[in-house]
């Protein structure tokens, strides 16, 4: 832990799952959380460190391959009588 950040704050299972749009909320500004199971710490929740650099690579690294067909959207003949 560097200078600067507080010590995580313990939270239960149920609440966390309750909470989590909070939660997320709270990490992306830094909140780092250890979540409990029965008093047990079972996981870490804490912002993740990225850099412009990963978040661009992040962005269509999928790109050019994946190919998919001209009639992938069209109806297959053979399946038309499940759905009839």
């Amino acid at each position: 832990m560097t200078s600067g950040e507080s010590e995580p704050t313990m939270i239960g299972a149920f609440e966390a799952k309750t909470q989590l749009s909070r939660l997320l909320r709270q990490a992306r500004a830094g909140q780092r959380f250890i979540i409990t199971q029965r008093g047990e710490p079972v996981a870490e929740l804490k912002p993740v460190e990225t850099t412009s650099a990963t978040r661009q690579s992040l962005r269509g690294d999928m790109a050019g391959k994946i190919w998919m067909s001209d009639d992938f959207c069209h109806e297959l003949e053979e399946l038309r009588e499940f759905f009839e």
